[in-house]
């Protein structure tokens, strides 16, 4: 029941208050940037939908792991990139607006790639291809409950109330990064055995994972010469999956208990590497702004 009310109240209310304060340092002005410039988008889909699968299979083939968990790694491949991407973004002094264009896109290109990479996955490890029948409604209802409406009611509060945003702004950024922080510890409180039990196994491979796509992300943006703030951003969202709709896909369409586990263990243990990416990359991107203009005024699948 504990885990129940964690996952149903308090994860859905702090990752929209996330997405909120996120929202109060974003204009119009930064979207519409992304639109004129889409090249870093463009960039990103190169690393998040081509790259992040194939080294992701190149790496569960090196690590001979049972089919099944096999299978699991690659769901989590063809995930989009987690909310909480944003705010990692914003720990790191990236690009924000960068960061939510992306996770929308992401999220809606996924009803198109996921059913292609995950019945390939069968088909590799497992011997048979299935068809996959991706939760539409569900990430949908994620992209706006979780990530279009809380954002647009923080943009919505700093358009009518500047002051008052800007005001309330610093605040803000506390909250979310104090909530950011206890849903790491609520992911590993809910899956401490699960953790405990695969983390000789599979700690490595979810870490390395993590780590080379963080590497790959950020390389590959700077290879086309992106500001050092996209760069960053990118890294980011080439690493930090919607470990929930990974769950979701393992366990309740293709119901397969142990292709739940990497889906799990990947869930917590990328936000290792992402935060100390998200960290050691603020001085990369340069100083933190004094007021808010474009960029949240000096940063969640969700797990």
């Amino acid at each position: 029941m504990q885990n129940d009310v964690v996952s149903m109240v308090f994860l859905p209310l702090a990752l929209s208050f996330i997405m909120f304060s996120l929202g109060l340092g974003l204009t119009i002005a930064d979207f519409r940037n992304i639109v004129r410039q889409p090249r870093p988008l463009l960039v990103g889909i190169v690393c998040h939908f081509v790259l992040l699968p194939v080294i992701a299979w190149f790496l569960v083939r090196w690590a001979a792991l049972p089919p099944a968990i096999a299978v699991g790694f690659m769901i989590v491949a063809a995930c989009p990139t987690g909310t909480t991407s944003n705010l990692l973004t914003y720990i790191a002094r990236g690009d924000v607006a960068l960061a939510v264009s992306f996770t929308a896109v992401a999220s809606v290109l996924t009803v198109f790639t996921l059913p292609l990479i995950v019945s390939a996955a069968m088909g590799s490890f497992m011997g048979h291809a299935v068809a996959v029948a991706v939760p539409v409604q569900l990430i949908m209802a994620q992209v706006f409950l979780l990530l279009a409406l809380p954002v647009g009611a923080g943009m919505g509060l700093r358009g009518r109330w500047p002051d008052r945003a800007r005001a309330f702004a610093p605040l803000a950024a506390r909250i979310a990064t104090v909530l950011f922080f206890a849903i790491m510890a609520a992911a590993v409180v809910k899956n401490w055995k699960l953790l405990h039990d695969s983390f000789a196994q599979l700690a490595p491979i979810a870490l390395g994972l993590n780590a080379v796509m963080l590497a790959i992300g950020l390389s590959a943006a700077r290879l086309v010469r992106l500001p050092a703030r996209q760069a960053v951003t990118l890294g980011i969202e080439s690493a930090i999956q919607n470990a929930a709709l990974a769950l979701v896909i393992a366990g309740s369409v293709l119901h397969n208990d142990e292709m739940v586990i990497p889906g799990a263990v990947y869930g917590i243990l990328m936000y290792v590497g992402g935060v100390a990416f998200a960290f050691g990359m603020r001085r990369f991107t340069g100083a933190t702004p004094k007021a808010p203009t474009r960029a949240y005024p000096v940063e969640s699948s969700s797990i």
